[in-house]
């Protein structure tokens, strides 16, 4: 009984009809439910600066304390006035009666101002927006209502923490919209290019889309559930990623799919054949970026805790779709789906060739990728090796230190330009001063070191509703005692975002501990520094984390110690490269003033987890082909057979995440170009030369210590002789 017949018998004619519709008809109330919940993600998310946070910073205590002096979460909006003269009384005036327009809005608490600076050509107003009012809304009311009231001729601007997070949420505006399009129009292009054929990338294109609606779906439960902490930057993530990793895996399944139609005309055996033939290798590559961003949830930082399992759940959508989804619609299909370039049955005697080389029965690209790997594989994965240490020569030049709040958004900004405006006619921290939280008994003695700090321009205890203890008549003589505890603003000579600032919270920390150990320094500049200081040193706890977690993984699929360690260094090897060129493009091309800091650690999770992907894509058809054949004649077959498919799937995961760039975030544009060039140099030379080349240098011994490091069953096992080439090919009997 042949193997098409014994798949018949098996699979009964209404089960391999019911299966698939049901499987199809899952996902499409699934989607049905996940689609409209895109639009209901602002719900759960949130791009204030409190969702970046680090979990056990001084900040982040800093901060605990400051709510409890406190009746309302409010944001304060800093509106500047700015005239290119000197105002005149009659100016004065006018822009005073702005204040009660202000406060006919009702967004917060009372309004303070106007307050003139000392140069006389900008006035300056505070109006706090409370925590029950959208900041994006208040904030274009806000400058609406300035606008039009201001003396004519006048600059407007609406900035602060209120005017930055309002400009931060319109810029992440695009990702539900803008970035969607984008890649999904790069992935079906490329997809058309791929197949020659309609209606297969739309299969394909279908599968992941049915799996990003799942993920939205997942994740907004868990958001809604207060498990995780959602926000713009994590979503626009969360999009690209599941979109490129469900078409990585739909790839592999396809072309294990397409090869299994050239052996029987069933298409429900060819299903099976390629469901079997897919599953570890995908299951192993889901398993390892899955666990690999769960590493996240070790971050000291709030908003890398919670992309860790918002990108996981995006990866279990993919793997489920990629191994339910897209097998139905090809059971539904078979070799319709391939129009007009549909599978041809290969002769059972054509199917099998006898492997001498490998390299029987290839052609083109990798027929000669193989041919080179065979006749010089040292001088090619050491040349491989040494051009990927000459590109990580430019990590030296990497600046990832954090970038004031200011250079973040790319575009036009009205709270950037205000920021500048601030700082050009009051002290460049109004509105964002620094906090300190101190004992009750030692107030004025913190107090005195606060004012005597660099970097301070003006400190003032707090009384009740946030009033300065000034001294003037009328003001309040009793600061506001909390739980033993008072609050001093202190407000900074530098902008609050800058570096200059950052210098000056950290000489402030050790002025203030001076006298009272116990006292805390936050505000918004101690927030910025303690993100950066927490994201340096999460690389150092995350990254060997990762690692292990992916060496085990390759050691239990591969059956092997020697090729997983290698593997792993492959890939961090392309990885340092990435970084290196990286850096090189964003200091003398781009004109970036720096890098945040938590780049190198989303760029090492995201290059080194999906770099892995194709090894083991790589690795685990030449372990197959290795047990038929041998080793070395199984490297090259395997690379060829392979080659297509895995290339392919980069150029869509480099697209994907290079849509990122069309958000006007630095970090996402960043990220974007250290992906998307990473997985092509990892795709294009580690995976095609690096990797085969050095494979096929050590022969069996990769597969060290299992029985396959001792098989010698193919010609090509049997030890070379010096200046001896192997054959290139050797007809098939």
């Amino acid at each position: 009984m042949n193997r098409t017949k014994a798949a018949r018998e098996r699979v009964p004619f209404w089960l391999r009809w019911l299966i698939p519709v049901v499987l199809v008809l899952v996902w499409l109330g699934l989607a049905g439910i996940g689609g409209p919940t895109f639009g209901r993600l602002e719900e759960v998310s949130s791009n204030d600066q409190a969702s970046f946070l680090p979990a056990s910073a001084e900040a982040t205590e800093a901060q605990d304390w400051q709510a409890k002096f406190r009746d309302s979460d409010e944001v304060p909006g800093i509106i500047v006035i700015e005239n290119s003269g000197a105002f005149t009384p009659a100016q004065l005036g006018e822009v005073a009666g702005l204040r009660t327009k202000i406060e006919e809005l009702k967004l917060g608490s009372a309004v303070i101002g106007p307050i003139p600076s000392e140069d006389g050509r900008a006035v300056q107003f505070v109006a706090p927006i409370g925590d029950s009012v959208e900041v994006k809304e208040a904030v274009k009311e806000l400058r609406d209502t300035v606008a039009e009231g201001a003396p004519a001729g006048m600059q407007t601007y609406v900035t602060g923490p209120a005017g930055l997070a309002a400009d931060l949420t319109a810029a992440f505006g695009g990702i539900d919209g803008i970035l969607l399009l984008v890649a999904l129009s790069a992935v079906f292009v490329i997809l058309l290019v791929v197949y020659r054929s309609l209606l297969l990338p739309i299969m394909v294109l279908l599968t992941s889309v049915f799996a990003l609606c799942a993920a939205i779906l997942l994740v907004f439960g868990m958001a809604k559930a207060g498990w995780i902490q959602l926000n713009g930057q994590s979503q626009g993530i969360l999009s690209i990623l599941v979109i490129g990793a469900a078409t990585d895996y739909a790839l592999l399944f396809v072309a294990r799919f397409r090869e299994a139609l050239t052996h029987t005309t069933n298409r429900t055996a060819a299903v099976l054949t390629a469901w079997k033939a897919s599953f570890e290798p995908i299951l192993a590559s889901g398993a390892t970026v899955i666990i690999a961003l769960l590493c996240l949830l070790f971050s000291d930082l709030n908003s890398n805790k919670a992309l860790g399992p918002v990108a996981a759940a995006g990866i279990v959508c993919s793997l489920f779709a990629a191994l339910t989804l897209l097998p139905a619609f090809m059971a539904l299909l078979g070799r319709a789906a391939f129009w007009p370039f549909r599978p041809k049955l290969v002769p059972a005697d054509q199917r099998e060739p006898e492997l001498v080389t490998g390299l029987e029965g290839q052609k083109g690209l990798w027929r000669a990728t193989g041919s080179l790997v065979s006749r010089r594989p040292r001088t090619i994965w050491i040349g491989s090796v040494l051009l990927l240490v000459a590109a990580s020569a430019g990590l030296l030049q990497l600046k990832a230190n954090g970038v004031p709040q200011t250079d973040v958004i790319l575009t036009a900004s009205n709270a950037v330009d205000g920021q500048d405006a601030l700082a050009r006619h009051f002290d460049a921290g109004s509105g964002s001063p620094a906090v300190v939280v101190a004992d009750q008994g030692r107030a004025q003695e913190v107090l005195d070191a606060v004012k005597a700090a660099d970097g301070v321009g003006e400190a003032y205890l707090l009384a009740q509703g946030s009033v300065p203890i000034t001294g003037a008549p009328g003001a309040p003589s009793d600061p506001d005692v909390r739980e033993g505890k008072v609050l001093i603003n202190a407000t900074l000579n530098s902008a609050a975002d800058s570096l200059e600032a950052e210098e000056a919270v950290k000489a402030l920390r050790n002025d203030v501990k001076a006298v009272d150990p116990g006292a805390l320094v936050g505000g918004v500049t101690a927030t910025a520094l303690d993100t950066n200081t927490t994201a340096q040193r999460d690389l150092l706890i995350i990254i060997p984390v990762v690692l292990v977690v992916i060496l085990f993984i390759l050691m239990l699929l591969l059956r092997s110690v020697v090729a997983p360690v290698l593997l792993v260094l492959s890939v961090v090897l392309s990885y340092a490269a990435a970084m290196g060129v990286s850096a090189l493009v964003f200091n003398n091309i781009l004109g970036f003033p720096g890098a945040d800091a938590t780049v190198p650690l989303f760029g090492f999770v995201f290059l080194v987890a999906l770099g892995v992907d194709y090894n083991i894509f790589l690795m685990s058809r030449v372990r197959e082909e290795s047990i038929k054949h041998g080793t070395r004649p199984g490297i090259l077959r395997g690379l060829g057979v392979t080659g297509g498919v895995i290339t392919s799937a980069g150029v869509v995961l480099a697209a994907t995440f290079a849509a990122l760039g069309v958000i006007p975030i630095m970090f996402l544009v960043q990220l974007a170009f250290i992906v998307a060039f990473g997985v092509l140099l990892d795709t294009v030379l580690v995976r095609s030369l690096l990797v085969p080349a050095l494979a096929y240098d050590i022969g069996p011994k990769i597969w060290w210590p299992g029985k396959l490091a001792r098989s010698r069953t193919a010609p090509a096992e049997k030890p070379r002789e010096p200046g001896v080439e192997p054959l290139e090919e050797v007809p098939s009997r």
